[in-house]
Protein backbone atom coordinates (compact mmCIF):
# COMPACT_ATOMS: atom_id res chain seq x y z
CA UNK A 1 0.00 0.00 0.00
CA UNK A 2 1.39 3.40 -0.90
CA UNK A 3 2.17 6.02 1.53
CA UNK A 4 -0.64 7.94 0.46
CA UNK A 5 -3.24 5.42 0.85
CA UNK A 6 -1.86 5.06 4.48
CA UNK A 7 -2.60 8.75 5.08
CA UNK A 8 -6.08 8.46 3.57
CA UNK A 9 -6.73 5.19 5.44
CA UNK A 10 -6.25 6.99 8.37
CA UNK A 11 -8.33 10.16 7.67
CA UNK A 12 -12.04 8.37 7.03
CA UNK A 13 -12.11 8.41 10.99
CA UNK A 14 -10.90 11.49 12.34
CA UNK A 15 -9.31 9.77 14.98
CA UNK A 16 -6.07 11.48 14.92
CA UNK A 17 -4.55 11.54 18.54
CA UNK A 18 -7.98 12.98 19.87
CA UNK A 19 -8.03 13.32 23.56
CA UNK A 20 -10.49 14.79 25.87
CA UNK A 21 -9.68 18.28 27.31
CA UNK A 22 -9.46 17.28 30.85
CA UNK A 23 -12.35 16.75 33.87
CA UNK A 24 -14.11 19.70 35.08
CA UNK A 25 -17.01 18.70 36.91
CA UNK A 26 -19.08 21.44 35.47
CA UNK A 27 -20.08 22.33 31.83
CA UNK A 28 -17.91 19.64 30.22
CA UNK A 29 -19.99 18.00 28.01
CA UNK A 30 -21.77 21.15 26.68
CA UNK A 31 -18.43 23.36 25.56
CA UNK A 32 -18.17 25.86 22.98
CA UNK A 33 -15.49 28.41 21.33
CA UNK A 34 -12.62 26.90 22.02
CA UNK A 35 -9.77 28.72 21.76
CA UNK A 36 -5.77 27.00 22.72
CA UNK A 37 -2.65 28.97 23.31
CA UNK A 38 0.35 29.49 20.87
CA UNK A 39 2.15 26.73 22.95
CA UNK A 40 -0.91 24.16 23.48
CA UNK A 41 -0.68 24.51 27.00
CA UNK A 42 -3.68 26.22 27.98
CA UNK A 43 -7.30 26.00 26.55
CA UNK A 44 -10.28 28.29 26.75
CA UNK A 45 -13.90 26.65 26.36
CA UNK A 46 -17.16 28.66 27.32
CA UNK A 47 -19.23 26.40 29.17
CA UNK A 48 -22.48 27.12 30.51
CA UNK A 49 -22.70 27.34 34.33
CA UNK A 50 -25.95 28.61 36.53
CA UNK A 51 -27.26 29.51 33.02
CA UNK A 52 -24.82 31.95 31.76
CA UNK A 53 -22.22 31.00 29.44
CA UNK A 54 -18.77 31.53 31.24
CA UNK A 55 -14.86 31.26 30.10
CA UNK A 56 -13.18 27.66 31.31
CA UNK A 57 -9.44 27.92 31.16
CA UNK A 58 -7.71 24.81 31.41
CA UNK A 59 -3.80 23.64 31.82
CA UNK A 60 -2.91 20.84 29.30
CA UNK A 61 -3.09 17.89 29.08
CA UNK A 62 -3.92 17.83 33.13
CA UNK A 63 -7.12 19.80 33.28
CA UNK A 64 -6.40 21.52 35.93
CA UNK A 65 -8.75 24.63 36.00
CA UNK A 66 -6.90 27.82 35.95
CA UNK A 67 -8.11 30.74 38.20
CA UNK A 68 -9.37 33.94 36.23
CA UNK A 69 -9.33 37.62 38.87
CA UNK A 70 -11.97 39.51 36.99
CA UNK A 71 -14.49 37.87 34.61
CA UNK A 72 -17.20 36.23 36.77
CA UNK A 73 -19.18 39.13 36.99
CA UNK A 74 -18.86 40.25 33.22
CA UNK A 75 -21.56 37.36 32.05
CA UNK A 76 -22.02 35.87 29.46
CA UNK A 77 -18.58 35.19 27.49
CA UNK A 78 -17.64 34.12 24.29
CA UNK A 79 -14.94 34.25 21.11
CA UNK A 80 -12.44 33.74 23.76
CA UNK A 81 -8.96 33.98 22.43
CA UNK A 82 -5.64 33.42 24.00
CA UNK A 83 -2.18 34.40 23.16
CA UNK A 84 1.08 32.32 22.42
CA UNK A 85 1.60 31.05 26.42
CA UNK A 86 -1.69 31.83 27.66
CA UNK A 87 -0.81 35.20 29.71
CA UNK A 88 -3.27 37.00 27.64
CA UNK A 89 -6.79 35.82 27.18
CA UNK A 90 -9.16 38.14 25.15
CA UNK A 91 -12.83 37.75 25.08
CA UNK A 92 -16.48 39.34 24.61
CA UNK A 93 -18.26 40.34 27.93
CA UNK A 94 -21.44 41.57 28.68
CA UNK A 95 -21.87 44.26 31.54
CA UNK A 96 -25.24 45.52 31.62
CA UNK A 97 -26.44 46.12 27.92
CA UNK A 98 -22.95 46.63 26.92
CA UNK A 99 -21.16 44.38 25.14
CA UNK A 100 -17.16 44.69 25.67
CA UNK A 101 -13.67 43.53 24.41
CA UNK A 102 -11.33 43.12 27.10
CA UNK A 103 -8.34 41.31 27.94
CA UNK A 104 -7.02 39.65 31.09
CA UNK A 105 -3.42 39.76 31.67
CA UNK A 106 -2.59 36.36 33.67
CA UNK A 107 0.56 37.20 34.73
CA UNK A 108 -0.32 40.96 36.45
CA UNK A 109 -3.68 40.51 37.13
CA UNK A 110 -5.16 43.33 35.50
CA UNK A 111 -8.27 43.53 33.39
CA UNK A 112 -7.78 45.98 29.66
CA UNK A 113 -10.64 47.31 28.43
CA UNK A 114 -10.11 47.69 23.96
CA UNK A 115 -11.72 51.20 23.33
CA UNK A 116 -13.90 50.63 20.09
CA UNK A 117 -14.70 53.52 17.63
CA UNK A 118 -18.24 55.49 17.92
CA UNK A 119 -21.23 52.69 18.54
CA UNK A 120 -19.98 49.81 17.16
CA UNK A 121 -20.45 45.95 19.24
CA UNK A 122 -17.83 43.72 19.05
CA UNK A 123 -18.78 40.29 17.18
CA UNK A 124 -15.75 38.58 17.65
CA UNK A 125 -11.87 38.78 18.55
CA UNK A 126 -8.73 36.94 17.19
CA UNK A 127 -5.43 38.05 19.62
CA UNK A 128 -2.46 37.60 17.90
CA UNK A 129 0.02 34.98 19.50
CA UNK A 130 2.71 37.49 21.20
CA UNK A 131 -0.19 40.00 22.17
CA UNK A 132 1.21 42.72 19.94
CA UNK A 133 -2.76 42.87 17.63
CA UNK A 134 -5.91 42.35 18.12
CA UNK A 135 -8.81 41.87 14.78
CA UNK A 136 -12.04 42.52 15.86
CA UNK A 137 -15.05 41.96 13.94
CA UNK A 138 -17.77 44.90 14.84
CA UNK A 139 -21.33 45.93 13.75
CA UNK A 140 -23.03 49.32 13.75
CA UNK A 141 -25.46 50.91 11.60
CA UNK A 142 -26.17 48.04 9.65
CA UNK A 143 -22.46 46.95 8.45
CA UNK A 144 -19.92 44.82 9.49
CA UNK A 145 -16.26 45.27 9.75
CA UNK A 146 -13.02 43.61 10.83
CA UNK A 147 -10.62 46.28 12.38
CA UNK A 148 -7.02 45.67 13.66
CA UNK A 149 -5.77 47.49 17.10
CA UNK A 150 -1.80 47.56 18.08
CA UNK A 151 -1.79 46.67 21.75
CA UNK A 152 1.75 47.35 22.11
CA UNK A 153 1.12 50.40 24.14
CA UNK A 154 -0.90 48.39 26.57
CA UNK A 155 0.20 44.92 26.85
CA UNK A 156 4.49 43.38 26.73
CA UNK A 157 4.75 40.71 24.02
CA UNK A 158 4.34 37.24 24.81
CA UNK A 159 6.14 35.81 22.92
CA UNK A 160 7.72 31.59 23.09
CA UNK A 161 10.63 30.74 25.50
CA UNK A 162 14.04 31.50 23.91
CA UNK A 163 12.62 34.32 21.73
CA UNK A 164 14.35 38.05 22.46
CA UNK A 165 11.60 40.96 23.09
CA UNK A 166 12.82 43.01 20.40
CA UNK A 167 14.05 46.31 22.09
CA UNK A 168 14.79 45.04 25.21
CA UNK A 169 18.14 44.92 26.48
CA UNK A 170 19.68 46.34 23.36
CA UNK A 171 22.06 49.44 23.05
CA UNK A 172 21.97 51.56 20.04
CA UNK A 173 25.52 52.06 18.70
Amino acid sequence: MGLLALLLAGCGSWGWGRRSAGPVGWGSSDRQDPALSGNGRVLATVVRRDGRDTVLLQEQPSGSVLPLRHLQRQQPHRSPSLSWNGRYLALLVQQGPERLAVIEDRATGRLHRLRLPGDLVPESLSLAPDGRRIAVSLEGSGRSRVQLFDLTPLLEPDLPAGLPVPGAGSTTP
